[in-house]
């Protein structure tokens, strides 16, 4: 089994509930249950990166479980090629509350994606040769992430991780990243800066090689040797921004791997797609979409 990106994150099941605004602290609010998904951070960009063309192999932990087994066969239909570490843990559950107005809020359990340890990392991290690239997320604990990223680029692969969810200090993978995605919430609490562009020089400056911050319809700014690059989001009517960070990145990710001219604008093109439908998982552009907006 080869491939020229290796995601190596978490995969999940999503529970969305459309409610008429996000709820308050201590509220009740009821809403409307909606189709149930194959979700996780890891999975979503996996998916999105294989339908753009890129040669995908997707390694990710799964619980023995019905939620397991439903992913294994929804993975089973997108042209990539995975592999299940196992479990003792069920797998991981998302509740994904969808406002009327596209914004979203997600609660997710993390006890399989924090069951990966250094041993599947490092094993993970052997698929991984020169020309090739890994992407991760902070789905899994800080150990076995900073241990994959040290094997990835110590094989000549390039890595690339999606600093989400935030939830310990990336400081340590900084000077083995290629490339750090960010949104302006996560960039403003690992740099300390809350302007965007400043906190993407200050994580460049700390050692990753190129940062890109990630704005809504704000668009995004880019960090790299060339300086600073601002971009304009492309025009998009909004309707759920749910999993539009995980379309960036995966098509980002595609798109660099095929030799795109501007894998940023290519990636700002299929989240925009994504946000103007409702849902996470069943918004994603289909391959015929995404490979005409991140091909060559």
């Amino acid at each position: 089994m080869s491939a020229r990106l290796l995601v190596f994150g978490n995969a999940g099941w999503d529970l969305p509930l459309r409610v008429p605004r996000l709820p308050r602290a201590g509220e009740t609010l009821l809403g409307e249950r909606g189709g149930d998904s194959p979700g996780g951070k890891g999975l979503n960009q996996a998916v999105i990166a294989a339908r753009a063309g890129a040669d995908v192999l997707f390694i990710a932990p799964l619980g023995d479980d019905r939620e397991g087994e439903a992913l294994r066969a929804a993975l089973a239909a997108e042209p990539l090629a995975f592999a299940a570490i196992p479990s003792r843990h069920r797998t991981d559950l998302s509740l994904l509350c969808v406002a009327e107005d596209g914004s979203n809020l997600i609660l997710s359990t993390n006890a399989c994606a924090d069951g990966v340890d250094v041993a599947e990392a490092e094993a993970a991290a052997a698929w991984l040769a020169p020309g090739c690239m890994l992407l991760m997320q902070c789905g899994f604990l800080a150990a076995p992430t900073l241990a994959a990223a040290r094997a990835g680029a110590a094989r000549g692969a390039r890595v690339l991780l999606n600093a989400a969810p935030l939830r310990w200090d990336i400081a340590p993978l900084l000077p083995l990243l290629d490339t750090l995605i960010l949104n302006e919430v996560e960039a403003e609490a690992a740099s300390g800066c809350a302007d965007p562009a400043d906190a993407a020089l200050q994580l460049h400056q700390r050692g990753a090689r190129q940062v890109i911050v990630t704005l809504g319809g704000e668009g995004a700014v880019c960090v790299d040797a060339n300086g600073v690059r601002r971009q304009e989001a492309p025009a998009a009517l909004v309707r759920d921004t749910t999993g539009a960070g995980d379309v960036f990145c995966g098509a980002y990710a595609a798109a660099s791997l095929a030799g795109h001219a501007d894998p940023m604008a290519a990636a700002q093109r299929a989240a925009a797609w994504s946000v103007s439908r409702e849902g996470c998982f069943a918004a994603f552009p289909p391959a015929s979409v995404l490979r005409a907006m991140v091909g060559p």
